[in-house]
């Protein structure tokens, strides 16, 4: 497999000399030798840890809300969940493993482009590379996917200009180029200003909402209410990059060997259709009852202290597990947006 650096070099030479900031973060990500083509994943093994590697009690959590959403659609026999950007598949074993009464007969369908991290999932989902083009009952999931969706690059530079990437002997660099202006940005902002312009993210919405005839789409994911507060923040707080646990490096360096992230814009997104509930993750989780989990998996390990077994130290890591999803200075803090279709 050729590296993502060459692979990007190729695909500038063969656009004509420079390639939109979204196409180079595609190809980095996704491409021949990208991040996620590669060996780049969320876990303690991994490059980043989300909810779902904290534990098992996330999914738990998530697989009550899922389950109310088939009990608002009548019930039904042919129930689905589809979880976009699975990943490795760790939080689809957490629900699974939560026995959701939407399973009994549903089905789980696990998303994931990264044929290498498809070949993690469990024989207890469906595993694909791409999202069926109709749902007729269920819930979708995205767990920190819009963060991870291309978007192009905008600079505030005597009026608003689309970031390009080229090839240079000293590697990648960037130029500014005139084009239309997304109606996302505001119409001033400081010099130096950059604020994404989250096409992707809005047309995968567009497109899931559209193949939801009754159920819910529930996402995750470190937002900004607006494009206007994200281009008044310096650049590097809401594009990061992370590799190994650590932040990374400047995001035109080390293409392939780093993820590339972005604060997700709410209003963008709402520029399809509002959300039917915006909570922050902590209140999401307390809504579907992470306090009682906790309380639950606290009198297990009380009841087998003396001689613990394997289920109740699990039970017991439900406490630290909720510290860490509640932490309204981390995990916590994250958005939880969710849309309705005919419930």
């Amino acid at each position: 497999m050729p590296s993502a650096t060459s692979s990007l070099r190729q695909a500038i030479q063969a656009a004509g000399g420079s390639l939109p900031f979204s196409q180079f973060m595609a190809l980095a990500l996704y491409g021949d030798g990208g991040f996620y083509s590669g060996s780049g994943r969320a876990g303690r093994r991994g490059d980043f840890i989300t909810s779902p590697e904290v534990g098992p009690l996330f999914g738990a959590v998530l697989a009550r809300a899922i389950d109310d959403v088939w009990q608002r659609c009548g019930q039904p026999d042919d129930f689905t969940i589809v979880e976009v950007g699975a990943g490795p598949g760790t939080l689809a074993r957490s629900i699974v493993a939560a026995s959701p009464r939407c399973l009994e007969k549903g089905t789980y369908v696990a998303v994931e482009v990264s044929e290498s991290q498809r070949a993690l999932h469990p024989d207890t989902v469906v595993s694909a590379a791409h999202m069926p083009t109709t749902v007729l009952n269920g819930v979708i999931i995205a767990n920190e996917l819009f963060d991870n969706l291309p978007f192009d690059l905008w600079v505030y530079d005597d009026g608003w200009r689309q970031s390009h990437i080229i090839d240079t002997p000293q590697g990648f660099a960037e130029v500014l180029k005139s084009a239309d202006v997304p109606s996302c940005l505001p119409s001033r902002a400081p010099h130096g200003s950059r604020a994404p312009a989250h096409t992707e993210a809005v047309h995968w919405l567009q497109s899931a909402l559209h193949s939801l005839t009754r159920g819910a789409l529930i996402a995750i994911d470190y937002c900004t209410p607006t494009t206007a507060e994200v281009a008044s923040m310096p650049w590097r707080e809401w594009l990061r990059t992370y590799a190994q646990h650590e932040r990374g490096v400047h995001y035109l360096k080390n293409a392939g060997d780093q993820d590339i992230t972005t604060q997700v814009c709410i209003d963008q997104l709402a520029s399809v259709r509002e959300p039917d509930a915006v909570r922050s993750q902590s209140q999401f989780l307390q809504l579907w009852g992470i306090d009682e989990l906790v309380e639950e998996g606290r009198r297990e390990w009380e009841k087998s202290a003396a001689a613990p077994t394997v289920a109740a130290i699990k039970m017991r890591s439900r406490i630290t597990e909720a510290e860490a999803l509640l932490d309204r200075s981390g995990l916590g803090n994250f958005t939880v947006l969710q849309w309705v279709n005919q419930v």
